[in-house]
């Protein structure tokens, strides 16, 4: 995963100069710090490499905004236990952090098996996993993709004192237990619901939080370019999974994805299909990105496809919403 999310904006204003010291600042950083996070309660860590934030009662969303991807896990925390929806890149030490914000048991839980979001799952004894395929394959780890991720103008200043660059990789992790779509999983006080959500990639998820109105989508949606052409996504099983999502709206108060900005309105969700359909109806011309690669652009959606996707037609209707 290479192509930045990101977009031009205001000059970078970077704390900790000490570890992060700039030489070259690549494009996609000058966009930070986002003006979004100004209205966020910043929690203090003791690791530079991560940013911290309250975004909901109990919930802290782990942001890595010095390389590219700026991927963000979010530690939801229960009475009796925690569930910490993916792990990050695991260029620095997301289990030191999470350690810092709570001492209840962690459970560990991927939006999916890309390697930007399970590079720290190495750390923790308890992780679940969907029971596909696509996530065995992931948990055995890589080196290839991490590697990809430390290309020229990916990080934004120093990478943390004592990284490894020549020996990054994606560690493999064990998996403790398979969940399923529907299934709830109780934290003590507070439940979240699995909705499966493929297409993306065959194992994404996103996780509902009913009496909070919180939804939590990974990758299928985020406020930025929505990576949709690697080999595994599925753009027939994605739109059926925003749709799914989209349905859920009137009961969601905030999105939150999984790069860039952690809150989104539940109007994202309509905003989202409304945008996919048009793109698959033809409504909607590309725009060249990277090569091989085409921006869609509709309002403030975008999809970043592959050049030359060819667009099944949609079978027709079918609620399969989770009421």
């Amino acid at each position: 995963m290479r192509s930045p999310r990101s977009r031009v904006g205001a000059c970078l204003v970077l704390s900790a100069a000490a570890l992060f010291a700039q030489t070259e600042i690549p494009e996609w950083c000058r966009a930070l710090p986002r003006p979004e996070y100004r209205n966020l309660q910043r929690v203090a860590v003791s690791d530079a490499w991560f940013e911290v934030y309250k975004v909901a009662p109990a919930v802290f969303a782990i942001y890595e905004p010095h390389q590219f991807e700026e991927t963000i896990s979010y530690l939801i925390v229960g009475n009796q236990r925690v569930l910490l929806f993916d792990t990050g890149m695991g260029i620095s030490d997301i289990r030191k952090v999470t350690a810092e914000l709570t001492r209840l048991p962690i459970v560990v839980l991927n939006s999916h098996t890309h390697n930007d979001h399970v590079g720290g799952n190495w750390q923790f004894e308890t992780v679940y996993g969907m029971d596909t395929d696509f996530t065995r394959r992931n948990a055995q780890g890589s080196r290839e993709d991490a590697q990809a991720e430390l290309a020229p103008g990916s990080i934004c200043g120093e990478l943390p004192k004592g990284f490894g660059r020549e020996s990054y990789a994606t560690r493999p992790w064990r998996i403790a237990a398979y969940v399923h779509d529907g299934e709830r999983i109780d934290l003590g006080g507070r439940t979240l619901e699995v909705i499966a959500t493929p297409g993306h990639t065959p194992d994404s998820i996103s996780l509902l939080e009913r009496a909070n109105g919180l939804l939590f989508t990974g990758d299928t949606y985020y406020p930025a370019p929505i990576w949709l052409y690697r080999p595994e996504t599925d753009l027939a099983a994605y739109d059926s999974s925003i749709r799914r999502l989209a349905a859920l709206a009137r009961q969601v108060r905030t999105v939150l994805g999984q790069h860039n900005i952690p809150m989104a309105p539940p109007s994202s969700l309509t905003q989202l299909v409304t945008a996919f359909e048009a793109v698959r109806a033809g409504k909607v011309p590309p725009t060249p990105a990277e090569p091989g690669k085409v921006i869609y652009k509709v309002g403030d959606i975008s999809f970043l496809m592959r050049q030359g996707t060819a667009f099944r037609p949609r079978p027709p209707a079918r609620n399969a919403v989770t009421e």
